[in-house]
Order: C-alpha cells, then structure tokens, then sequence
C-alpha cells in the first residue's frame, strides 16, 4: 500500500479515536469520499494497536492500577481501588462486546456504513454532546465511579457501533450527563476505550490472520507507528485544552461535518 495512504488511514484513526467526532467515521468517509481502496483488516488491525499503545502509555497509571487489580477480583473480590476498577470497566466494556456480536454474526454492520448514516449521527451526536457538556459545574471525579454509572456509560458506548456517533463522544456525553467534570469523563471514556479496542482489535486480527502477508505486516508496522504518534499527540492536547476548553469546538465541527454529509448524501 503506497505510503501516503498508509499515513492518511494511521492519522486519522490515531487522532479521531479520542477526539469526539467518531474514527469510524472518518475512516469510512476516506475511500466513500476519495475513490481510494479500503485499506484490509491488517491495517486496521495496526491502527488499532498505535492507538491502543498511545492510551496505555498517556494513562499507564491507571493501566497499572487496573491491571493490578485483576489477581484480587479474579478471587472474587473487589475490595481495592485497582480490583474496583478493573470491575467497573469490564462491567462498562460487556454491553458493547454482546451488540458487537450480534452485529457481526447478522451481517446488520456493513448496512450501517453509507455516509447519509454518518451524517445524520454526526449532526444529531454532535448536538446530544453540546447539551450534556452545557450543565452546570460538575463535582463528580474518576473516583466516585460506581456500577450504576459504568453500565450507564456501557450501554451509551453500544452506540458507538454506528459509524459517525463517536466511542470517545458518546461516553464522553453519558459522564458529563451523569455529573463528572470535563476532564473526568474524557479520562473515564479513554480508560473505558482499552478493553473495548483490545477486544476489537483482537475480532479482527482473527479475521485478519489468514490473509496477512510479510508485506501486510509491513505495512502493519507503519501504520501502527504513525497511529501511535498521532494518536498520542490528539490526545495529549484534548486533555491540556479541558482544562480551560468546553467541547463546544468538536460540537461545531461535527455538525459542519453532518450538514456536508447529508448535503452530499442527498444531492
């Protein structure tokens, strides 16, 4: 795959996938848009491993603390912070591993990829988003995650599996709902995203096992690193303009992206 298009599939994936205005999305609109051949489950696989990387590394604390937990609630306890979290976040993660099942077992995914449909979930997303982040001041931190709120955040992250709704959007939009601050529930929504993309970049590196080849895994490589990079560079800055920022910019730019979208479906 020329290298070009290697760069534009990794950048994208890398910096929509926590940004709130849906990966999936953009990366379908790329070759529904721009003639250019869909890039094959290696590649996806790839970019799903840079971004996976990139949140592993910005939040290796909480990795660690989650991970560390795993022992204790594996013996059926959940009496630390770790085994706590790791609970919660399996419990936000199972709604949307049962949806995606069935979606792949029906075949209803591939109907869900036209870019009417994208348009339509930017736009109304888009605006779900800018309602929710308009409340008032938020006390509620990472800390105060309670079951109630993981599955709340889990079914809103089903969702997700519409192209255009955004994983990073919707979770993001569940928490600031349910009272946690903007900077809270971005990391509560990336947290949320390494059971969720491990598991589906587990999916299709299954699919993906059969049809690799040592120029796949080439190109695998590249696309990885470049998702890692810019992946990490997205999501640095999200975190950094929260602090000040409201999510009003991503709001805008998804109901732009939503009007050109259905003005392009439809004309």
């Amino acid at each position: 795959m020329p290298i070009l298009h290697l760069f534009l599939v990794a950048v994208i994936q890398g910096i929509t996938e926590f940004l709130p205005v849906s990966s999936s999305g953009h990366l379908i609109l790329l070759p529904n848009l721009t003639g250019l051949e869909d890039q094959g489950l290696t590649i996806d696989v790839a970019v799903h491993v840079g971004t996976l990387a990139a949140v592993i590394l910005y939040f290796r604390r909480d990795v660690a603390l989650a991970a560390g937990g795993v022992p204790r609630l594996l013996r059926g306890r959940a009496d630390t912070p770790g085994a706590r979290l790791c609970l919660l976040l399996a419990i936000a993660t199972l709604p949307v591993l049962a949806a995606g099942f069935v979606l792949k077992a029906t075949g209803a995914a591939g109907q869900l990829r036209s870019t009417a449909i994208i348009g339509w979930t930017m736009l109304v997303f888009g605006l779900v988003l800018y309602w929710a982040d308009r409340q008032e001041p938020s006390p509620k931190t990472a800390e105060n995650w309670n079951a109630k709120d993981a599955v709340w955040m889990g079914f809103a992250q089903v969702l997700a599996l519409i192209p255009g709704t955004s994983r990073s959007g919707i979770t993001i939009t569940a928490a600031r709902r349910l009272g946690y601050r903007r900077s809270e529930a971005a990391r509560l929504s990336m947290l949320m995203s390494v059971p969720t993309i491990a598991a589906s970049g587990l999916l299709l590196g299954l699919d993906a096992w059969k049809t690799g080849g040592i120029g796949a895994l080439r190109d695998g490589a590249i696309a990885a690193a470049f998702a890692f990079l810019s992946a990490l560079l997205a999501l640095g800055l999200m975190m950094r303009l929260l602090r000040s920022v409201s999510f009003t910019p991503y709001v805008i730019y998804r109901v732009v992206l939503g009007l050109v979208l259905l003005w392009i479906a439809y004309t």
